[in-house]
């Protein structure tokens, strides 16, 4: 019996609001959890590329003026 036949005897309120509710309600800790763990992962890449961004933009900086200085010397 495939889920399809399973379905098709029903109202529509229980294939569109008690299934969902139902799955949401078994699965939500999981869900929530898989949620947290790509948005804190997604954060944390987020740091990373800021922080060698400011990186590189401060040591070309100070090798920009670093040389510039050699010069005068």
């Amino acid at each position: 019996m495939a889920v399809r036949e399973i379905f098709t005897g029903m109202p529509w309120w229980v294939k569109w609001i008690a299934v969902p509710v139902i799955a949401v309600a078994v699965f939500g800790g999981l869900i929530m959890s898989l949620l947290a763990f790509v948005i804190g992962v997604l954060f944390k890449v987020l740091i990373f590329v800021a922080l060698v961004g400011g990186l590189i933009y401060a040591v070309r900086k100070f090798t920009a003026s670093s040389s510039s200085s050699r010069g005068d010397w």
